[in-house]
Order: C-alpha cells, then structure tokens, then sequence
C-alpha cells in the first residue's frame, strides 16, 4: 500500500522537456535491483550528475537546484514517461519524494504505475503548465475536487479516471482495490456454483 494522496502543496520543480522516457527518469545501469529502494539516487542520472556513472552533480540540473530541493511535484512536458514499461522508473521518482507530476500528456503504462505507487499523474494542458511555471510558487493539488490552484484566484480542474481516484485517496493498488469487494465476490462465486456446478468440478471447496 502507499501512502494515501489527498491535498498537496508543494513548490513544484520545472522540466518542462517533451518526451521524457522511463530510461531518462532512471538509467539501466541504474536498476541494481528488482526492489523498490535505492533508487533514488539514480534518478535522472543521465542529467544530474556530470559523468555517466559518476555522483559529481551537475549544477545546472534543476533536480540539483537547492531552490527545489524539497519539491514533491514535476511540472513536465507532453507524454511524460514515455519508452519502456518499467516500474523502476516511478519507484525511482517516489523514493525520492515525489508524489505528483503534471504534464500534458502521459505514457499510458507510465501513468498506471504512477497511480499503483502513490504517484498522482495529473494532465493539465501546456498553457496552464507555463503559467504554473511562471508564478514559481507554491500549487495545492486537491484530488478529491480535482483542482489544482496557484494564489487565491487561479485553479484549474484536471481529469482522472474515479477507480485510479480512489486507489491513490486510500493508498490502494489494484489487489487492495479488488479486496474491497471480497464479499461481492465471495457472494457471485456462490451462485454461480449454484447455477454452474460443472465448472467448479474438482476445485476446492
């Protein structure tokens, strides 16, 4: 399970680059592991630090910047997390602290592992990103009402599917989603023995 997300307010941290692929997020050579720690410092190597293999950070690297140092959100580019399908990419971002990213678009697979991990993947289109950007200040996101705001008057609603809503507002992944029907379940499977036994022949009881 991860930890529930609700509302969030954080600096969030520009990198703005199109096309950001999973090998950027966290390099191969950086996968030492099948679990989902010690990451961390893998993440963008290729760009933070200033040799390949190396732990020399690179100072015009944002994720270096000490002014975003405790940001918990990305602001990113159109189809964020796009390339492979690994996972280590979003464990790599949540080791880390991130908890949202808003971009304009979202790898597919990328966005789904974003949300089994914690990771609110938030679409919001280019302008309003670039506005974000420009305040340098902090943003609430607020998942139950779905809006993302700025200062006292500027908000914006993002789009999410409900059933990734609620596994991020209860720190669920799809097994513990599942569970919560274990009743329902339990009750379909009774009748359906009772109306198709010969299915159930040899199962156990």
């Amino acid at each position: 399970m991860a930890e529930p997300f609700s509302i969030l307010t954080s600096r969030p941290m520009p990198l703005i680059r199109d096309n950001v692929d999973t090998d950027q997020i966290i390099p191969s050579r950086e996968m030492k592991s099948t679990g989902k720690t010690g990451l961390a410092d893998g993440l963008f190597a290729g760009w933070r630090y200033t040799a390949i293999g190396g732990r020399d950070p690179d100072p015009s690297f944002v994720l270096n910047d000490p002014d975003y140092a405790d940001s918990q959100i990305i602001l990113g580019g159109a189809n964020f997390g796009c390339g492979s399908s690994r996972e280590h990419a979003v464990w790599a971002l949540a080791e880390y602290g991130f908890r949202a990213v808003i971009a304009p678009s979202f790898a597919p697979i990328f966005a789904g592992n974003c949300v089994r991990n914690g990771i609110l993947p938030a679409v919001l289109d280019a302008d309003a990103i670039a506005i974000i950007e420009e305040a340098n200040c902090p943003v609430t996101i607020n998942l139950a009402t779905q809006k993302i705001t700025i200062g006292e008057d500027q908000n914006w609603s993002f789009p999410i599917d409900q059933e990734a809503k609620a596994m991020l507002l209860e720190g669920l992944d799809a097994i513990d989603l599942s569970l919560k029907m274990a009743e329902d379940i339990a009750a379909w499977q009774t009748a359906d023995r009772a109306t198709r036994p010969w299915i159930y022949l040899g199962a156990k009881q």
